[in-house]
This record gives C-alpha cells, sequence and structure tokens, in this order.
C-alpha cells in the first residue's frame, strides 16, 4: 500500500510539472513572434469563446449564465473586464462571442478549479451545467487562446461601455498562409495600423495573435463604433491616410493576408465592455 501511495504521488507530482512546463513554454513560444516590445508591460492574454446556437432562447440562456454567474465569478478571480456579444443581426443561429482577458496563461489555467471552489458560482450555474440532453443551452462552443500585439498591450473599453449605450463592434480576423506571413502581419500592425486606428478613431478594443485555436496562423481584433454609419466613416479615414498608403504599398508587407473574416457584434447585458 505505501508503495502504492509512493507511486500515485510522483505521478501526480509528474502531472504538475509537465503542466507548468507546458504553460512555460507557451508563453516562451508567443514571444519571438511579435516585435519587441517599447516598454516593459506584459502583453494580456484573451480567451475568445465563441457558442453555436440553434434558437433565440439558446442566446438567451447563455447571456443569463455569464451575467448572473460566470461574470461575477470571473471578477470575484481579477478578472475584468469581460465582454459578452450577439451578432448584430439576430437570427436563431446567431453566435454568442465572449473575450476574456488574463495577465497570464497561467491565470487562465487556474480558472476551471477556481470555478469548482466557487460555491456561489455553482449555485448560479446550477441550470447552466446541468441542463439536460433533450434541452441543451448550446450546439458547441469553441475557444482560442491569444496573447495581445506590443502596440496594444491591455484591452480598451469603449466610451460607451460605463452608460451601456448602444455601440457596435467588428470583430475581424486575418489569416495567413504560412507563419511566417502570420508574425509579418502583425510586425505590419505593430509598425503603424495599431496607432492609426486610434488616430481615425476606430475605438480598437483589443488587437491579438491566435496561439492556441482553429483557421491558424491567424489574428484577431476588434474595432467598435457608436453606429454603422459612424464606423463606415473612421475606415474610410484609416483607408485614406498617407500612412496607410505608405504601410500598404511596402514591399515587405506584401501577401500576409489570405482570408479576412468580419462579423458585427453587440454587446448583451452581461457585457462590460
Amino acid at each position: 500500500m505505501t508503495s502504492l501511495r509512493t507511486f500515485l504521488s510522483q505521478c501526480l507530482a509528474a502531472t504538475a510539472t509537465v503542466a507548468t512546463a507546458a504553460l512555460l513554454m507557451l508563453t516562451a513560444l508567443t514571444v519571438p513572434q511579435r516585435a519587441v516590445a517599447a516598454d516593459s508591460a506584459a502583453p494580456q492574454y484573451y480567451e475568445l469563446r465563441v457558442y453555436s446556437t440553434q434558437s433565440i432562447a439558446q442566446q438567451q440562456r447563455i447571456s443569463e449564465y455569464w451575467e448572473k454567474a460566470a461574470v461575477p465569478a470571473y471578477n470575484r478571480m481579477g478578472i475584468r473586464p469581460i465582454g459578452v456579444f450577439t451578432e448584430l443581426q439576430e437570427s436563431t443561429n446567431s453566435k454568442v462571442y465572449v473575450l476574456i482577458p488574463f495577465a497570464s496563461p497561467g491565470a487562465y489555467a487556474e480558472v476551471p478549479a477556481k470555478l469548482a471552489a466557487d460555491s456561489a458560482y455553482q449555485a448560479a450555474a446550477d441550470s447552466y451545467l446541468n441542463t439536460p440532453k433533450s434541452e441543451p443551452t448550446y450546439q458547441r462552443f469553441e475557444s482560442s487562446l491569444l496573447v495581445a500585439f506590443d502596440s496594444m498591450k491591455q484591452l480598451a473599453v469603449p466610451p460607451s461601455a460605463a452608460e451601456k449605450k448602444p455601440w457596435i463592434f467588428e470583430l475581424r480576423t486575418y489569416q495567413s498562409h504560412s507563419e511566417g506571413k502570420g508574425i509579418n502581419k502583425v510586425n505590419m500592425f505593430n509598425a503603424g495600423e495599431v496607432p492609426l486606428m486610434q488616430e481615425v478613431g476606430l475605438s480598437p478594443v483589443f488587437f491579438a495573435q491566435t496561439v492556441i485555436g482553429t483557421g491558424m496562423p491567424n489574428l484577431v481584433y476588434m474595432v467598435s463604433g457608436e453606429s454603422l454609419e459612424a464606423h463606415k466613416e473612421h475606415w474610410k479615414g484609416f483607408g485614406g491616410a498617407p500612412a496607410w498608403k505608405k504601410l500598404s504599398s511596402d514591399p515587405q508587407y506584401k501577401d500576409n493576408v489570405s482570408k479576412i473574416i468580419n462579423v458585427f457584434l453587440k454587446r448583451t447585458p452581461a457585457s462590460q465592455i
């Protein structure tokens, strides 16, 4: 029995060591893919979660879960602000998007254990966690782990968040045909695209490179505006800016994007962004 206990203890210790090493490796691997930081502040990591649904009722249950159970629990861990969005054009299969900021990959890895130990969360999330097979809350969800660009290391909450005024959000994903070109596009953003978007009023929320997720290599970012019409005008200002024309014509950044995916979103009552 003693030897069995010893064996199990060794196994658990080895597992913990492997998990810690994996997180350290994840952090190390992301560093060379970003331009050298202008300051010593560490970039945030983000979980981007996307729920697929088949009904308005499912979308409402997901939003209620985040509003009443998950967002308060994450906030108790010191994790905030959390964005919870759905598609601007409502439909029965609209997706729900959740953006969660973390100080490090380690903070992200600690969440499941902390939620399991949070009795207030477990009580508030009971109907979500134990939904019957015949009435699922969602079809599936995908989750990606992202790391912020050096040119914008922390997410920015738009000016409308405190008042919960109507506001639109555009989530954009840029896919590249190779890892090298993906890094090249990140460098292009750091070289001038990010500050230009801020300058022309596109109200960026975050910029990040996907570390773990689907459709890699890719980067993801979110810009926003007070209305679709105003947002389009801000994009015109970006497209006509001399700084953009200079960057986009620079041969070193040629062919670094193979596909662009964008979706317009609006915040749900659960959102803090």
